[in-house]
């Protein structure tokens, strides 16, 4: 195990070094609010690629892919995974394009709801979308404040308060200009980090052969692709990890953020195929901590029981550096996501100055950090806040994605789709007991994973084209108008 107060060093080091470049860098460049909540048009295609790859990237990769690999089914649910992470990316590469054209000066996700719907599915969208952001915060926040008391017995709330602490001072001064470029170094440092501790791990384990047939010998399931409890969580999580990211008002940031809508396109591609490597060599820690037998109803934190058991402390202290930039970079993320749709539905509907707005998007900053850093210091397991976070994703994101494409899918359409696809989840979500309940009524319901999100979306996509399909053709026609006065604003 590290020393704490070695490893706490390390973490303040990393963090005040990400803080000074941020807020450094913001020093330099214009600092109106446009600036602070979209960067409009300042990313490069390179910056835009290591923002999108920091931004969706989180500490995540570390915990839930591993967790798959270990407890959810080895190899076929880690590739799942991949594939989860890598979609969304790949259905924002015409989604973006689509969007720029008709909100060429929007801000947010919400806004796009608002001027393409009405107020009746954006209130439903905000609220869901804020709440996802939140449990995702929370959930990053959790994990690592977990992986750290295992590795060097750092108290929870420490990780919590010292990570929370940094983030919360260059995103609240520099807003989106800030997470930008911090994303860039984060993700150069990280991504090359990442590779190092897989490497380290097969060197101190005896190279690729000897973790193959200790797998093998051990947990022979984990290494087929032929598991059906595999196959199935890496189909469901598929849905479960595109919706989550398609809701995340981050990724939506960088659409405006990019230089061009041919730069943001071939980025968000090349994110595609850059984060498929990274969940594999992730994933591929729960596979051998389970093959080693460390894995005992901690599988959430199975990367980091495999640096315990086998990493000397200098790459033990590199994977600490990885976790907390990872985590930063999720976390000014989000942050940012919050303050930029609290900010700009504030401004639809007051009549407030920058000043007053620029204020508020700080203060929305400092609350939403605050309150992750209360959740992530209370240790819930990991995975099931991810796929609450997830489930919320799922449900919603069909309709607001197909109105780009749906001229006749109204606002009562998209609302009633969405609340039945979360409903239809949260009926099987295991551990809430509503599917136990229906049983107990003799309804033929078992809570699964699989049905949280194979039924909550397929119920949403299918009643979002049934919807589209009945409404008259004259629909939508006052919110394409809407759309487009909406991005002259």
């Amino acid at each position: 195990m590290l020393g704490t107060t070695l490893t706490l060093a390390v973490v303040v080091l990393a963090l005040a070094a990400t803080s000074l470049v941020g807020v450094g860098y913001t020093l330099r460049r214009e600092r109106s609010l446009d600036a602070l909540l979209t960067a409009r048009g300042s990313a490069s295609e390179g910056t835009t690629v290591a923002s999108v790859v920091g931004s969706v990237m989180g500490a995540w990769i570390l915990l839930s892919p591993a967790e798959a690999g270990a407890a959810y089914g080895g190899v076929t649910a880690v590739l799942g995974y991949a594939v989860g992470s890598a979609a969304p990316l790949l259905l924002f590469v015409p989604v973006a394009a689509r969007v720029r054209e008709m909100m060429p000066a929007g801000h947010s996700l919400t806004e796009y709801v608002r001027a393409r719907f009405g107020t009746a599915f954006y209130a439903f969208v905000l609220v869901v979308s804020v709440f996802y952001m939140f449990v995702f915060l929370a959930a990053e926040m959790t994990g690592v404040t977990q992986a750290l008391a295992l590795v060097a017995g750092v108290p929870a709330w420490a990780t919590a308060v010292v990570i929370g602490g940094f983030v919360l001072c260059y995103t609240a001064y520099g807003g989106l200009v800030a997470s930008l470029v911090t994303d860039t170094v984060q993700t150069a440092v990280a991504l090359p980090l990442l590779v190092v501790a897989a490497v380290g791990a097969l060197w101190s384990l005896g190279g690729t052969s000897a973790v193959y047939h200790t797998a093998a010998h051990a947990t022979p399931s984990l290494i087929t692709l032929a598991n059906p409890t595999a196959l199935a969580f890496g189909f469901y999580v598929v849905f479960a990890v595109l919706g989550a990211n398609v809701l995340h008002q981050g990724v939506w940031q960088r659409i405006w953020a990019a230089e061009s809508t041919a730069s943001v396109t071939r980025a968000f591609g090349v994110s595609a195929v850059a984060v498929l490597p990274m969940i594999v060599l992730a994933g591929v820690f729960g596979v051998i901590a389970a093959a080693r037998g460390l894995v005992d109803g901690n599988a959430g934190v199975s990367f980091f029981l495999v640096v315990n058991d086998a990493f000397s402390t200098p790459l033990a202290l590199a994977v600490v550096v990885l976790a907390v930039l990872l985590v930063a970079s999720t976390a000014d993320t989000v942050l940012n996501a919050v303050a930029s749709v609290v900010t700009v539905d504030l401004a639809e509907y007051t009549d407030a100055d920058a000043t007053t707005l620029t204020r508020v998007a700080r203060v929305a900053t400092v609350a939403v950090a605050l309150a992750s850093i209360v959740v992530g210091a209370r240790g819930y397991d990991v995975l099931t806040l991810f796929f609450l976070a997830d489930l919320l994703g799922a449900a919603t994101f069909a309709p607001f994605v197909l109105g780009l494409y749906l001229p006749t899918l109204g606002e009562y359409g998209a609302l009633a789709a969405s609340v039945a696809g979360l409903l239809v989840g949260l009926t099987y979500f295991p551990g809430l007991g509503v599917a136990s309940a229906l049983a107990a009524l003799g309804a033929p319901l078992t809570p699964s994973f699989f049905w949280v999100f194979v039924g909550s979306t397929g119920v949403s996509v299918a009643l979002t084209l049934a919807a589209a399909a009945v409404a008259p053709a004259s629909t939508t026609s006052t919110r394409s108008g809407a759309s487009a006065r909406a991005s002259r604003r």
